[in-house]
Order: structure tokens, then C-alpha cells, then sequence
């Protein structure tokens, strides 16, 4: 029986991805709801015959004492009975099924799927993100807006189909069934309703806001502790232990003062209805019992009224907390639209897939500045043909890297183009480019699991004993048969830890460069490749990645110039532009920047006025 409702609907079903999600609240949530709509009519169906049935309880319990006072037992039970053994059956058989229906429909059909597929879908639409937006957010944040929106917004969707909608109900059903008990009793109800509103609607209005302020609090706290927790080493390098407690705090400080403000709320929205519930209480009950006391109405209807009325006096605080936790969720789905409602702005403007046969590249008046006026690529020209090996020189901030951005399409070139062979990178599909590109980077991050996952992402489908081969070119297989995590994982099934922490450098770098060997692709970038190798295995690498340009066209950054001294040729640049290009002793001849980094050399890399970060 769980297992049905469950599966009433699939939330990883296909949908059509939109890159320019709602950014209005309602159409956001209605956009998500669209696979469970029929299920949530017969919830809000279920949830208001749930109500009724509960009323007219109540109102039997009225009929119940009139009839009981109506003659003897004997008399009583001859001329009811039948009808008392009918409501019992309806009770212990009707009633429970009905309400079993609508809670297995709230709790294992819709809160479960609805988060779920929230929380998948925006998940999709984040990692469609360009590097550069991820660049400008804590990752920690990011990831908490995308645990805690699909949660609020599930609950948002019970409350409203479970509480509210009950509530709503009730509070009707009860006012028709006092003007039906005697027209009079209405009146306390309305006079305790109106207030009952105004109270409500004060609530409502504060506590979407400071809900959305303390959600944002806690995205702001995790963000900071999460980035304290990656760059763990660096904290414990400078030992800064206790300025990053001090970090946190400020952030936790904050949550709690938000939190604060969001409690007083609902402290005032207690208070008052306590208050409220008890005018309901005595006006309510005390009109029916003077309406009784005058001959106007019978017992039956003072004990409706009172049932109803202390019904209503526990139910008003539910009703009211329910609502401002409407709203309170509401004001979390808000704060995280902030991040899961973002445009996609890098965007593939085709299906078209790029398809590299040589391996030119074509570079024509690229400029790129981030939307700044200085720094980034100011009009580059520069062709690569097939095949040629380029190796990138230049002083911090030169520009190499973002060159080498906007090569694998991280960002759009604000100007200029990028042809491979023939075809602009702009006007083809990102992940086609991407896959015909190896790139192995100064710092290279592992994902946190096993080595055999973090090599195989090169390619995934390759065999086990290709993915052994690729390791052994770069060095690697070894020191991984060697390895062991704390869940005892051996060898290749060896968990790296975040970002690679449990392994040497040299060993991340190894294992990088065994994937991207693995990976094969046409074009090749390399970023400082054997920066973090000792010289021993620095040597035997370099001969790999001799061995791996063949072929293909390669482009290397090098801050060890004697790393790219072969290369067919080498780029100078300076301030976001080319001011040398030529061979090693073309340029050394030149006598110009590249001949000042090669005589400036100590120990094979570029002097401290030269050095380059990217």
C-alpha cells in the first residue's frame, strides 16, 4: 500500500528545463507542481470532506443529547438504535478511511516526491551555471539554499492542502452549523473572527520577511563554515583557528539575532490569542447558555456550541500556526530562489556539436575584461595550427588564464572570436567543446571518492584495464595500490578525500594527469602540469606528456620555463596582449621579456619580479 502511493507520481520524470525560471514566488511553486496537480485537487477534495465530517460530528453530538433527553433508555434505543449502530459503523469504517486516504496522500505521495523533485530539479538547473557564477558564491550556501527550499517547499504545498485548507473549511462549516443551531450564536463567532484576522494578517505580513531573513542567515552561516571546513589546511597553516571562529560568530551572531526577531512574532500571536480564544469561549457558550436559560434553544444546542467552541479555541492556535508557518516556508522558498531561480546566462545558442578533425585554433580580436576596464584579454589575434605545440609565458595578471577560460567556454567573450577548426566555440554545444579538451591544472582538485571514480571521469566507460594503463603512464599505480582510506578501501577503491586532501600533491597531480591521459582528447591544455612532482618522477611524467602531445594540438602554461623550451612555440604576454611570439631561440635572440625571464631563471623558474599566478 505504501509503495502505491508513493509511486503515484515519478519525481525524476522528464520535464521541459527552462533557463529562465519564474521569479515570482507563485508561478515559481506552480512550475513544480505541475506533476502533482490531480493529486493535489483530490488532496484539497479530501481535506475539506475531512472537515465536513468533522462538523457534523460535532453536530450530532448535539442531536445525541436531545435525543437521549427525549424519553427513557428503553424508548430511546428502540427508536434509535438503529441509528446509533449506523453513525458507529460510519465512525469506525468511513471516517478512518477517508482520513487514511488524505494522510497517505499528504504524507507519502506528496511531502517525500515533492521535495525530491524540487531539490533534483534545482540541482539540474545549478550545475548548469557557468564556472563564473559559481566563482561569486559560497559554495556552502549554494548547497544549502538547495537542501532547505525543496523542504519548505513541500511543506508549503502540505500546509496548504492539509491545514489551511481544513481550516478554512471548519471555520465556515462552524459558523453555518451555529446559525443552523440558532442564528443568534453566529454573532460571538463573528465578533471573535474579525480580530482573529487582523491578528493573522499582522503575523502573516512580518513573519514572510523575518523568515526570509533568518533563512538567509543560515545560508550566510553555513557558507562561512563550509569555507572554513575546505580550506581547512590553510586555516591551520597560519593558524588562524581563532580568527575563523570569530568569522563564524559574526554570522551565527547574526542567525541568531534574526531569529530573535522571528520568535517575538509568534510570542505576540500566542499572547493574543489567548486572550482572543477566551472572549470566544465566554461569549460563545455564555450566549448559548442564556438562550437556553430563556427557553430559546435546547441542551442539544448549548452542548454543540461548547463542543464547538472549545474545538475552535484549540484549533484557532493550530490554524494560526499553521498559516504563519505557511508563510514563514514561503519566506525560505524565497530566500533560496535567490540562488535556485538565477538565469542560466551561459547558454548553448545550438544543438550543434563541435567536431574537431585537426585541431586548429583561431583566435580574432578577443578581448575579455569581466565586465571591467582593465585586466582579462584586450584583442588578441593568434592562430595554433594542427598539431603545434604552444607553451604560454607571461607575469601575473598577463592574462593566460583567462585566455585559457574562455577557451573551454567558462565565460563568453565579451569580443572577438574562437574558432576550432573552423567552428566558433560560441555557436556549438559547451560539453562537445569540452570533451574534445584535456586539461590538467596547477592545482588539481579530486572529487572526494574513489581513485577509480576520480580517474574514470576522464572517460567512464573505459575498461578497467585502460584506465590501469593510464595510470601507469602518469606514474601513478604504484603508490595507488598502496593506498587505504579509514573505511578500509583499498587501492583503487581508495576514497581521496575532499578535493584530493588525503594525498600528496604530486600524487593528486598524478592521478589528474592519469585521467586527462585516459580522457585522450585532441586538444590539450596544461596548466603548470608537473608543477607539484619531485624531479625524479617530474622527468618520467614530462616524457608521458611528450608521449600524450602527439598528435594534438597543445597549449601550455608554464611558469618553469624550461618545461616549454621545446615547444614549437612560445607566447609572451603582458597586460592582456601578445608582445613576443617565436621558438625558444628565436625569442632568446629578441633579447626582449622572454630573454629577461630565461636569464633571470633560478633553479628552472622564472624570477620573483616575474613569477605568474594565472
Amino acid at each position: 500500500m505504501f509503495r502505491w502511493f508513493e509511486g503515484l507520481v515519478d519525481p525524476y520524470t522528464t520535464y521541459q528545463e527552462t533557463d529562465t525560471p519564474p521569479k515570482r514566488l507563485y508561478p515559481f511553486l506552480r512550475s513544480y507542481a505541475e506533476p502533482f496537480k490531480w493529486i493535489l485537487l483530490i488532496s484539497g477534495i479530501g481535506s475539506l470532506v475531512v472537515a465536513a465530517v468533522e462538523i457534523w460530528l460535532m453536530s450530532y453530538v448535539g442531536r445525541l443529547v436531545d435525543t437521549l433527553s427525549s424519553g427513557t433508555p428503553a424508548e430511546v434505543w428502540a427508536r434509535y438504535g438503529m441509528e446509533f449502530l449506523l453513525v458507529a459503523v460510519f465512525i469506525l469504517t468511513l471516517r478512518p478511511i477517508l482520513h487514511i486516504l488524505q494522510v497517505l496522500l499528504l504524507n507519502n505521495t506528496i511531502m517525500p516526491n515533492f521535495a525530491t523533485l524540487v531539490r533534483w530539479r534545482a540541482h539540474r538547473h545549478v550545475l548548469r551555471q557557468s564556472v563564473g557564477w559559481f566563482e561569486d558564491d559560497f559554495a556552502g550556501r549554494i548547497a544549502n539554499r538547495i537542501m532547505q527550499t525543496p523542504s519548505s517547499a513541500a511543506e508549503v504545498v502540505f500546509q496548504l492542502f492539509d491545514a489551511l485548507t481544513f481550516a478554512a473549511a471548519y471555520v465556515v462549516a462552524a459558523a453555518v452549523l451555529l446559525g443552523q443551531a440558532d442564528i443568534r450564536l453566529v454573532i460571538p463567532l463573528l465578533l471573535w473572527l474579525v480580530p482573529y484576522l487582523f491578528l493573522l494578517r499582522w503575523v502573516v505580513k512580518r513573519v514572510g520577511p523575518a523568515s526570509e531573513a533568518a533563512s538567509d542567515a543560515r545560508s550566510k552561516i553555513t557558507g562561512r563554515i563550509v569555507d572554513s571546513y575546505t580550506n581547512i589546511h590553510s586555516v591551520k597553516m597560519f593558524a588562524h583557528h581563532d580568527r575563523e571562529i570569530d568569522y563564524a560568530k559574526q554570522a551565527i551572531e547574526k542567525g541568531r539575532q534574526t531569529f530573535l526577531a522571528e520568535m517575538r512574532l509568534y510570542t505576540i500571536m500566542d499572547v493574543g490569542l489567548m486572550i482572543l480564544n477566551g472572549f470566544l469561549i465566554v461569549g460563545v457558550v455564555g450566549w448559548a447558555m442564556w438562550l437556553w436559560g430563556t427557553g430559546a434553544t435546547s441542551v442539544g444546542v448549548v452542548a454543540v456550541a461548547t463542543t464547538l467552541t472549545l474545538r475552535l479555541n484549540g484549533m484557532s492556535a493550530w490554524i494560526m500556526w499553521a498559516t504563519s508557518n505557511f508563510f514563514r516556508e514561503l519566506g525560505v522558498v524565497s530566500e533560496g530562489m535567490q540562488t535556485i531561480a538565477q538565469p542560466v546566462k551561459l547558454l548553448d545558442q545550438t544543438t550543434q556539436r563541435l567536431q574537431i578533425c585537426a585541431g586548429k585554433v583561431e583566435i580574432t580580436d578577443l578581448s575579455h575584461h569581466y565586465g571591467k576596464k582593465a585586466g582579462g584579454l584586450d584583442r588578441i589575434n593568434l592562430t595554433i595550427a594542427p598539431g603545434e605545440k604552444v607553451g604560454l609565458v607571461g607575469q601575473s595578471g598577463a592574462g593566460k588564464s583567462t585566455l585559457v577560460k574562455l577557451l573551454l567556454r567558462f565565460y563568453d567573450a565579451e569580443k572577438g572570436t574562437i574558432r576550432i577548426d573552423g567552428q566558433d566555440i560560441g555557436h556549438v554545444m559547451q560539453d562537445s567543446l569540452r570533451l574534445g579538451i584535456g586539461m590538467v591544472q596547477q592545482d588539481s582538485s579530486l572529487l572526494h571518492r574513489s581513485v577509480r571514480e576520480n580517474i574514470l571521469y576522464g572517460h567512464p566507460t573505459a575498461s578497467e584495464d585502460e584506465m590501469i594503463a593510464a595510470a601507469r603512464k602518469a606514474e601513478a599505480h604504484d603508490f595507488i595500490l598502496g593506498l587505504e582510506d579509514n573505511e578500509g578501501n583499498k587501492g583503487y577503491d581508495a576514497r581521496v578525500g575532499e578535493r584530493g586532501v588525503k594525498l600528496s600533491g604530486g600524487q593528486r597531480q598524478r592521478i589528474a594527469l592519469a585521467r586527462v591521459i585516459l580522457k585522450d582528447a585532441p586538444l590539450l591544455l596544461l596548466d603548470e602540469a608537473t608543477s607539484a612532482l619531485d624531479s625524479e618522477v617530474e622527468a618520467a611524467i614530462q616524457r608521458t606528456l611528450y608521449g600524450m602531445m602527439e598528435g594534438k594540438t597543445v597549449i601550455a602554461i608554464a611558469h618553469r620555463l624550461s618545461t616549454i623550451a621545446q615547444m614549437d612555440r612560445i607566447i609572451v604576454m603582458d597586460q592582456g596582449r601578445i608582445i613576443e611570439d617565436g621558438t625558444h631561440e628565436a625569442l632568446l635572440k629578441q633579447n626582449g621579456q622572454y630573454a629577461r625571464f630565461w636569464a633571470r631563471q633560478s633553479g628552472g623558474f622564472l624570477g620573483q619580479d616575474a613569477q605568474v599566478a594565472g
